[in-house]
C-alpha cells in the first residue's frame, strides 16, 4: 500500500512540475528563478495533493484541486494578482470595453471580506448609496467570509432585472446596512462633460476603458464649440475613478501634455516590465487606427486645468494626476488618492482562462513612487466645507500590499466622519447628478480657475 502511495506521489510530483512549466512563467520571471524547480517544496505539494485525494471526506475533482492551488498561489502574492477562470476572464474582457451585467462596483479583498474601492457612476450600487470603504459581509444569505474574490464577483454579477441583497458593514455605523439592489446591464460611459459657467468646462472620467481617450477628445470638442471664445478653464474630475487600462491613461494625459512628454515609467524583473510611456501615438494607440489626438481643439494644451482626486482615485487615474502634477500642467485638488502604483499583466492560459499577475511598479515622470502612499494634492480640500470626508479604503489598508520601494510609508490612521447620526443604519439613495451645484470640491476648483484668470489679467 505504501509503495502504491509513493508511486502516486511521484506521478503527482511530475504533474505539478509539468503544470509549472506549461504555465510558461519564464516569460515573466528572471532567468535565475526558472533554472531550477524547488524539488522539496514540490514533493510537499504532491504529498498534500495525494492526502486530499486519498483521505478527504468527499471526492474532489483533479481539475478543481489544481485550479484552487493556482488561485491560492496568486491570491497570496498581493491584492491584485489573481487566477481568472473562463467566466472571470470573459467578464474582464467585456468590462474593459465598457459593458457588462451587474451592480457597478470596483472591489478588492480584505480580511476575507469584499471591500468596495469605488462604485461606478450612475449604476445600481451608486444609486443605492454604496460607498468606497464599505465592507460587504453577506451576499443574499451567504456569508462572504471564505469566498474568493472571483466567487464574490460572480455572485454579484448576473442577468439584468434580477435582485441581490448586500449586507454591508460601514465604519461608524453600529449595525450592518442591508441593501436590496436590482442588477442592470452596466454600460459605462466613461467620459462625460458639461459647461459649468461661461468659459469654464467640466470633464468627468469614471473609468479608463479602451475608448476613454478618444471619447475625451469628442467631449472636449463639444465644450469648445459651446463657447466661441474658447475655454478659460477646465476641471478634470478623476474622483472615485478606480483605474483601468494603462494605454487609456497615457492617452488622456497626452491630451494635455506636450508631444513626447514622459507620462509614466514602469520597472519590474523582466525586460518587458522596464518601460517608459510617453505622449506619443505608439504608447496610447492599440493596433492600426488614426491618432484621435489630432482632432483636439487647439486650446486644450494650454487651458488652465484643475484635476479633482480623492481616496477612490486609483491606478490609472493616479497615473494621469501624477503626470499632470509633475509636469506642472495642472493643479491637483482634493484629498489623498488610493495609492496603487503597480501594473498587472493578463497572461492567457489554456481553456480560455488567464492569470492577472503584478509584474511591475510604476513611477511618475519625476521618479516618484506613490505605492501605498497616493498622490498628495497641491490643494487639499475635503468633501464638505466643515471638513467632513467619507473614510476611503486605500492600498495601504489591503493585506499583502506591495511596499513602497522608494520610502517607508506609515500605515494611515483611519479618518473620522462628520455629520452621521450614531443609530443610522439605512442607506440613502444617491441620485446621480453630473457636476452638482452642491459639490463643494468642484466649487472650490471652479473658484480657483476664476481666481487664476483674475491674477493673469493683473
Amino acid at each position: 500500500m505504501r509503495s502504491k502511495l509513493q508511486k502516486i506521489g511521484l506521478v503527482l510530483f511530475g504533474l505539478v512540475a509539468g503544470i509549472l512549466v506549461s504555465l510558461n512563467f519564464s516569460a515573466v520571471a528572471s532567468k535565475d528563478v526558472t533554472t531550477t524547480l524547488p524539488i522539496e517544496e514540490l514533493r510537499s505539494f504532491a504529498d498534500v495533493y495525494n492526502a486530499i485525494k486519498q483521505g478527504y471526506v468527499e471526492p474532489i475533482d483533479d481539475r478543481k484541486l489544481i485550479t484552487h492551488a493556482i488561485s491560492g498561489m496568486l491570491s497570496n502574492l498581493d491584492p491584485h494578482s489573481a487566477y481568472l477562470d473562463a467566466d472571470a476572464f470573459k467578464d474582464l474582457q467585456v468590462s474593459t470595453q465598457g459593458e457588462f451585467g451587474g451592480l457597478g462596483i470596483e472591489v478588492g479583498m480584505e480580511d476575507g471580506f469584499v471591500k468596495v474601492i469605488a462604485p461606478i457612476d450612475d449604476t445600481p450600487a451608486f444609486k443605492a448609496g454604496v460607498k468606497a470603504g464599505d465592507l460587504i459581509i453577506k451576499l443574499d444569505d451567504t456569508p462572504v467570509k471564505g469566498m474568493t474574490l472571483n466567487d464574490a464577483v460572480k455572485r454579484m454579477r448576473g442577468k439584468p432585472k434580477t435582485q441581490i441583497t448586500l449586507t454591508i458593514a460601514r465604519k461608524g455605523e453600529p449595525k450592518p446596512i442591508v441593501m436590496a439592489l436590482t442588477r442592470e446591464k452596466i454600460k459605462v460611459q466613461s467620459v462625460k462633460a458639461k459647461m459649468l459657467d461661461a468659459g469654464y468646462g467640466y470633464v468627468r472620467i469614471s473609468q479608463f476603458q479602451e475608448e476613454s481617450a478618444a471619447d475625451l477628445v469628442k467631449q472636449l470638442d463639444k465644450l469648445y464649440k459651446q463657447d466661441k471664445d474658447g475655454l478659460r478653464g477646465l476641471v478634470l474630475d478623476l474622483r472615485n475613478d478606480p483605474g483601468g487600462l494603462l494605454n487609456g491613461a497615457v492617452g488622456v494625459a497626452a491630451a494635455f501634455l506636450p508631444e513626447k512628454a514622459l507620462v509614466v515609467s514602469t520597472d519590474g524583473r523582466s525586460e518587458d516590465a522596464k518601460r517608459k510611456f510617453i505622449a506619443s501615438p505608439e504608447d496610447y494607440l492599440r493596433g492600426s487606427r488614426d491618432d484621435f489626438l489630432k482632432n483636439l481643439p487647439s486650446g486644450v494644451k494650454t487651458v488652465p486645468l484643475v484635476v479633482l482626486v480623492n481616496g477612490g482615485s486609483a491606478s490609472a487615474s493616479e497615473i494621469v494626476a501624477g503626470a499632470l502634477q509633475d509636469h506642472q500642467r495642472a493643479v491637483v485638488l482634493g484629498t489623498q488618492t488610493f495609492g496603487k502604483a503597480s501594473v498587472q499583466t493578463i497572461l492567457p492560459l489554456s481553456n480560455n482562462t488567464a492569470i492577472k499577475l503584478t509584474t511591475a511598479r510604476y513611477y511618475t515622470p519625476n521618479g516618484r513612487s506613490i505605492q501605498a502612499k497616493g498622490i498628495t494634492p497641491d490643494v487639499v480640500v475635503e468633501e464638505t466645507a466643515n471638513g467632513g470626508t467619507h473614510e476611503q479604503l486605500r492600498e495601504a489598508d489591503l493585506e499583502r500590499h506591495l511596499e513602497n520601494d522608494k520610502e517607508k510609508i506609515a500605515t494611515p490612521k483611519p479618518q473620522t466622519k462628520n455629520g452621521k447620526s450614531e443609530g443610522e443604519t439605512e442607506s440613502k439613495p444617491a441620485p446621480f447628478e453630473l457636476a452638482s451645484k452642491n459639490d463643494y470640491q468642484l466649487n472650490q476648483a471652479l473658484g480657483l480657475l476664476k481666481a487664476w484668470q483674475i491674477i493673469q489679467k493683473r
